[in-house]
C-alpha cells in the first residue's frame, strides 16, 4: 500500500490555485487537499493545474445551513462538484453537533447513496461542532451504518473529552477501524493543536497520536488497499497561538507541516 501525503490549503488559502499547487509539488507532497467550496476555479481548471504539477487531490467539503434539509442539499451539491475534479476521495465536515441523531443519520445515509451512485468515497471527519464531535457520537453512527468511513482527526476528540482517550478504548478502536484518511495534527487535552511537535515537551502527545496513525496504516495495509491519504494539518493563527501580545505566531505552520511530512514518512512507511 502506498502512503499519499497531501497538503491542505489552510495557511496558503489566499494563493491562486496554480501557485498553491506549485508550492505543494516543490515541497514533495503527493497531492493537495483543497477546500472546494472556497475555490472558484472550474473543475476542468482544477484538474489541469493538478495534472501539470503532477499532483493528485483530496476534495474537502462541508455541509452547511441551519436545517438538516440545508445540509442535505449542500452535501449533494458539493459532492457532485467534487466528483467532477476526479479526486482520490472526499473529506467532509458533516452535520452539526446539535442535530438530533435521526437528522444526522439522514445526512450520513445521503452520503452513502451518493457514493453508491457516483463511486467517489466520502470520509466524514471527526471534528468539533460536527456530527462526529465525540467518540460516543461517532460510535452510534458507526453502529447504525456499518459501512460509514471516517477521516481520523483525533486532535478534536482529545480536546472535547479533555483526555488521552484511554478511558474509551472500544470507541477509539471503532473509529480507527473505520478511518480511511488521516489529518495528522496533534492535539492535547486542552486544545486541538500543540504549539510545535518538534518541542520535546510535546513528545508524549506526538507519540500517542503516532501510535493511533500506525494502527490505521496497518489495518488498511492488511486489507491490501492501494493507497492511504494523509494530510499533515497543523494550522495557522488562530489554531497556532500568538507569542504573547504580539501579532507573531509561536511557529510557522508551513514549516511544521513540512517537518511532519518528513516525520510521517519515516515513522509510517515502515508499518
Amino acid at each position: 500500500m502506498k502512503l499519499l501525503f497531501t497538503k491542505a490549503d489552510w495557511e496558503l488559502a489566499r494563493l491562486p490555485l496554480s501557485d498553491f499547487a506549485a508550492c505543494v509539488a516543490d515541497a514533495g507532497y503527493d497531492g493537495t487537499e483543497i477546500y472546494l467550496p472556497a475555490r472558484r476555479d472550474s473543475a476542468q481548471e482544477i484538474r489541469r493545474l493538478h495534472a501539470a504539477a503532477g499532483l493528485g487531490m483530496v476534495a474537502h467539503i462541508s455541509t452547511e445551513g441551519n436545517t438538516v434539509e440545508d445540509h442535505l442539499r449542500s452535501l449533494e451539491a458539493h459532492y457532485l462538484k467534487a466528483v467532477e475534479i476526479e479526486p482520490w476521495c472526499v473529506n467532509s465536515h458533516t452535520g452539526r453537533d446539535h442535530f438530533s441523531f435521526e437528522d444526522s443519520l439522514r445526512i450520513f445515509e445521503k452520503g452513502q447513496i451518493l457514493i453508491e451512485k457516483h463511486g467517489v468515497p466520502v470520509f466524514h471527519e471527526t471534528h468539533r461542532g460536527r456530527a462526529l464531535f465525540s467518540i460516543p457520537a461517532a460510535r452510534s453512527f458507526l453502529r447504525a451504518i456499518p459501512g460509514l468511513q471516517l477521516t481520523a482527526d483525533f486532535s478534536h476528540w482529545v480536546c472535547v473529552h479533555e483526555s488521552d482517550l484511554s478511558d474509551q478504548p472500544e470507541g477509539l478502536d471503532a473509529a480507527i477501524s473505520a478511518a480511511h484518511h488521516i489529518h495528522a495534527r496533534v492535539g492535547f487535552d486542552e486544545g486541538p493543536q500543540i504549539s510545535d511537535p518538534r518541542n520535546p515537551l510535546h513528545e508524549p502527545w506526538l507519540r500517542l497520536f503516532t501510535s493511533w496513525w500506525k494502527r490505521i496504516v496497518r489495518l488498511r495495509r492488511d486489507e491490501d488497499r492501494e493507497f492511504l491519504t494523509i494530510s499533515p494539518e497543523f494550522g495557522p493563527v488562530p489554531y497556532m497561538p500568538l507569542n504573547g501580545r504580539s501579532q507573531v505566531a509561536v511557529a510557522d505552520a508551513w514549516e511544521i507541516n513540512l517537518w511532519m511530512l518528513s516525520y510521517l514518512r519515516r515513522e509510517l512507511d515502515a508499518e
